[in-house]
């Protein structure tokens, strides 16, 4: 999967190059698109268990319901041959309902970017991240803590777009500077025109809903059959923990399957708040909620291309406030992972940290979440970059630090050589006892491309460190950002197509905009 550039240094002597080794000169241009995960799926539950799990999962949803407060999501339940009572808003499905929909769900979705080198493979075995989403308040170390704006969003937008290992767009912060009605025009634009990713779209209600379908469809150049006949977005759905759906999480199932475009149905559980404290019930609980959820998706659309999500951890007893990055956010990772391959379907973890800075917690914490949701076989890794306080700020700099450790990540993913000439005879046969392998020519040949470099750490010995002003990662991140930012250049066609979309938006905002629903 490496792909290096071939150009050889004037006068190299190719008669005294290593078969298939690297040229001199050669410079390292890795691939972090398409990865597929190489390990294993890990778990932590037995088959038997989470069997058991599942089927009382069906059982909660049968006998106890799951409360769904828009009318139209229960009017889709009941013609799907569900128990609702519409007094108390209480759906109760059956098993049968459940296994019909599972079995309409695609297995593999490909979600198409603005060009096929962005497009994603959303299916088992396949690994993508996102970043942060959804912040209120986004933080650097010169500016400090603060409400997200537009110019904010702008930037964050800029860095996904730079690093090939984030895959698809995500909202990372609210733009807090511009008004609700009008706030999905200014994060879809600034997604559309400096990004050629799959974009993410709020799911806020079916005008806000539709006008960015629209301008994807706008930007992308597509008719509307078009759109329709392929993936060109997703969004995320939170069921509201324990057992209810509300109206615009409803409402957002129901648009995106008859459009066609991807709902990763993900409740929010976290043990010991709104879920059993053991990580077997928050999971149960979890698996019904997104089973109720996929199924609302098919009765929509059959063949409507759903994710199934899991973001479940638990909280600090003391304070309930949620905690990521624990032993119970990996376990509950790594079962999740086991009900989503018993059920086939692709599916999503979340990364992240409850820290409140870029520090030794915030990076341990997102490691544990990261290689929790690696070794589970997520197929979509949501908050893998940025993401402070349990999802109320973005960082700049930790975003920085974060794209180090999934490049070392995606590192992995690529194949290590194993053939005669990686294991290197002759350049063991050419260093006598004692000696050294810097000058070997093997290592000549190679030493360019050998290892991977680093984003923002610093490998250099202490006194060297010193003398360069002591600095620390964090620091060291907020050059690379501020550099990335500086230097950015947006996709091609970027001016044409804000050009159409600012027709668009302006056209909208003359007939008032779109409020979010509640």
């Amino acid at each position: 999967m490496t792909d290096v550039l071939q150009a050889r240094s004037p006068g190299s002597d190719s008669r005294r190059r290593t078969r298939g080794a690297p040229r001199e000169g050669e410079i390292r241009r890795p691939d972090y698109r398409n990865l597929v995960n190489p390990f294993l799926p890990q778990g932590i539950f037995s088959d038997a268990q989470i069997s058991d799990m599942h089927h009382t999962s069906l059982r909660v949803l049968e006998e106890l319901g799951i409360l769904v407060l828009l009318p139209e999501a229960r009017e889709l339940f009941r013609r799907g041959g569900a128990l609702v009572d519409e007094g108390t808003q209480m759906v109760r499905l059956g098993r049968d309902i459940v296994a019909e929909a599972l079995a309409a769900c695609p297995r593999e979705i490909l979600a198409r970017g603005g060009s096929t080198a962005r497009d994603v493979s959303l299916r088992l075995g396949a690994l993508n991240f996102t970043p942060g989403a959804g912040a209120p308040n986004v933080t650097d170390i010169e500016r400090g803590r603060r409400p997200g704006t537009l110019a904010d969003l702008e930037d964050l937008i800029r860095l996904a777009q730079t690093f090939d290992v984030i895959h698809m767009q995500g909202p990372h912060v609210e733009p807090q500077d511009i008004e609700h009605r009008f706030r999905h025009y200014a994060v879809n634009r600034a997604q559309l025109t400096l990004s050629d990713k799959v974009p993410f779209i709020y799911a806020r209600g079916t005008p806000q809903v539709l006008d960015g379908f629209e301008m994807v469809r706008l930007a992308r150049g597509l008719t509307q059959e078009q759109f329709r006949a392929g993936v060109h977005c997703y969004t995320v759905i939170n069921t509201n923990s324990p057992r209810q759906l509300d109206i615009p999480m409803a409402q957002g199932i129901i648009d995106f399957a008859r459009w066609g475009q991807v709902s990763i149905i993900t409740p929010f559980c976290l043990a010991g708040a709104m879920a059993p404290i053991t990580v077997a019930g928050a999971l149960t609980l979890q698996h019904a909620e997104a089973l109720a959820g996929i199924t609302l998706a098919q009765l929509a659309q059959r063949g409507a291309p759903v994710v199934y999500g899991s973001f479940s951890s638990n909280v600090d007893m003391k304070s309930g406030a949620p905690a990521f990055g624990t032993p119970e956010h990996v376990k509950a990772t790594l079962g999740a992972g086991q009900l989503a391959r018993f059920l086939g379907l692709p599916w999503r973890a979340g990364g992240g940290s409850a820290a409140n800075t870029s520090d030794a917690q915030a990076a341990s914490e997102t490691q544990f979440g990261l290689w929790a949701a690696v070794l589970a076989g997520s197929t979509v890794l949501i908050h893998s970059a940025g993401w402070l306080e349990g999802g109320l700020c973005d960082s700049f700099e930790k975003f920085v630090t974060d794209v180090e450790t999934l490049q070392t990540i995606a590192e992995l993913c690529v194949q290590t050589p194993g053939d005669a000439d990686a294991i290197g005879f002759d350049a063991i046969a050419e260093v006598p006892p004692g000696g050294h392998f810097f000058a070997a020519q093997h290592t000549m040949a190679r030493y360019r491309t050998a290892f991977y470099a680093p984003l923002v750490a610093d490998w250099s010995n202490f006194g060297a460190w010193s003398d360069a002003g002591s600095r620390t990662a964090t620091q060291r991140a907020r050059d690379v950002w501020k550099k990335k930012v500086a230097s950015f250049e947006p996709p091609s066609g970027s001016a044409a197509i804000g050009e159409v979309l600012d027709s668009f938006i302006a056209d909208r905002r003359a007939h008032g905009g779109a409020a979010p629903e509640s």
